[in-house]
């Protein structure tokens, strides 16, 4: 089978980072994307899961908040129904208002 050349544009820190990668794991970056390559073709599809890894810092707070409130459930008031929530809101709006 003949080898072909392939031209791919990258962000220069990602292909400089990329390279350090591949180095220390033994392979060149043509290597490393043959390798890519072949297990798309024998999987027939991208092999991993294609998502964001890293939560925003609003998102993992309110992720940790959660969790928070999960573990000491006590602490938090809860509700049966959005209408009684909304009672109790309406409630605490009229009391903050004549103070």
């Amino acid at each position: 089978m003949n080898d072909v050349n392939l031209n791919v544009r990258v962000n220069s820190k990602l292909k400089s980072d990329s390279e350090k990668l591949f180095k220390n794991l033994g392979l060149n970056m043509s290597s490393a994307i043959n390798i890519f390559l072949t297990k798309c073709v024998r999987t027939s599809s991208i092999p991993f899961t294609i998502e964001e890894e890293t939560p925003s810092k609003k998102l993992k707070h309110a992720l940790d908040e959660a969790n928070y409130m999960e573990k000491y459930p006590d602490l938090f008031k809860g509700y049966n129904s959005v209408d009684e929530l909304f009672q109790v809101l309406e409630e605490t709006s009229k009391y903050g208002d004549k103070e």
